[in-house]
């Protein structure tokens, strides 16, 4: 059996123990003492842009329907096939132009025999009259009595009442013939045509034959929701709607594509009342359209500009949404940062306008805010709101 010095076993011992106090001492100087010995990364450096109002536009958005400034629908007066179309599908058409022709003939006969009707009741009116001529004399010479040229008088006034009233039955029966051939009542383009040569038409016909538009000028439909009729009433000057209506500055048209439009429009009168089945009044805004380019059925969204003297304004870039609300980190002191709800009364491309949450002079993290929490410390790296503001304008 093999025996161990008592020396050799204190020796082992002590340096086992000077072991683990090396190591001990090892991780104390490798560790920060204000985090419970972990190592703690140093604080992010992140841009930081102090928010300031300025001068600015933002807009309301309505979504609008295009109507040419005359829509008119385009019906047959008589009934009968249509046997000719004259035009196309959007093609444009000038007033007085011929767009469908019906089958004349049924009217053309009912015009001849209305004509064949005046030539006798002409002719009954020749023979009263030569007959009246005749009795004349003879009454005044006291050779046939007086009711006698009574009864001619009254044979000649029922042959020219008879004549009156065939010449009005040609004046009709002329009038439905030339409803035979529709023309165009405006300068226009012309809509969708659902009949087709051969079709049967007439008064009773549920469809029009087409939609004649004239877009020179275009009218954009859109609604305000109360509460915004009622801001709306509050923001421009005026006793009554129809002087609030004209301190309304142009307006915008954004179509379906997203493009802006040219020209810009202007508002000009609102609906009597409201739309109880749907909560809103109706505007409608005029736009100029030399060029041709809106038709009827367009859609797209009115811009309704708001002019603001000092808006507090905040990139985008700055903020974070949270179940539909809009944050930023505010930089308070000793450089930490803190969460904010916004209030935002309007916004651009790439800024927002608030109203609450945040006031002039106060400090904002620019960018790098998916990675903070309440509470953290940041190093910060001033940017200049003008400087983005040069680079992005409102």
């Amino acid at each position: 059996m093999m025996t161990i010095e008592p020396t050799v076993v204190v020796k082992r011992l002590t340096g086992l123990f000077s072991v683990v106090i090396s190591a001990f001492v090892l991780y104390s100087c490798g560790s920060s003492p204000g985090n419970n010995g972990a190592y703690q990364m140093p604080p992010p450096t992140l841009p930081v842009l102090t928010v300031s109002a300025v001068p600015a536009t933002t807009y309301q958005e309505f979504p609008a329907s295009l109507e040419g400034s005359k829509d008119i629908e385009i019906r047959p007066q008589v009934d009968g096939y249509l046997d000719r179309i004259y035009v196309d599908e959007g093609a444009r058409v000038k007033k007085g132009q011929a767009l469908f022709h019906i089958n004349d003939r049924p009217y053309v006969e009912q015009l001849n025999n209305a004509k064949a009707v005046l030539a006798s009741a002409k002719a009954s009116l020749a023979n009263a009259d030569i007959n009246l001529a005749r009795i004349k004399p003879l009454v005044q010479n006291n050779i046939v009595s007086d009711v006698q040229l009574q009864t001619a008088q009254s044979a000649y006034d029922a042959a020219a009442a008879n004549v009156t009233q065939a010449e009005a039955m040609v004046q009709g029966a002329a009038i439905r013939v030339g409803y035979t051939t529709i023309t165009a009542p405006v300068d226009g383009y012309i809509g969708r045509i659902p009949h087709k040569t051969g079709s049967l038409v007439g008064l009773s016909t549920a469809q029009a034959l087409t939609v004649i538009s004239e877009i020179q000028e275009v009218y954009a439909y859109f609604s305000m929701s109360e509460n915004d009729f009622l801001q709306f009433k509050n923001r421009y000057a005026g006793t009554t709607v129809e002087e609030k209506i004209k301190q309304i500055p142009p307006v915008e048209l954004l179509l379906a594509d997203g493009s802006q439009y040219g020209q810009k429009g202007k508002v000009q009168l609102v609906a009597g009342q409201f739309d109880n089945s749907v909560g809103a009044i109706s505007f409608r805004a005029v736009f100029p359209n030399p060029d041709r380019l809106l038709r009827s059925g367009n859609t797209g969204k009115i811009r309704v500009p708001q002019l603001l003297s000092n808006a507090l304004v905040v990139p985008q870039e700055a903020t974070f949404e949270i179940q539909d609300k809009v944050f930023v980190f505010a930089v308070g002191d000793s450089n930490k940062v803190a969460s904010r709800p916004l209030t935002v009364s309007g916004k651009t491309t790439g800024y927002y306008f608030v109203e609450q949450g945040i006031q002039s002079g106060e400090k904002i993290v620019f960018a790098g805010a998916g990675n903070l929490q309440d509470g953290m410390v940041i190093v910060p790296q001033p940017i200049s709101l003008d400087s983005l503001l040069k680079a992005k304008p409102l």
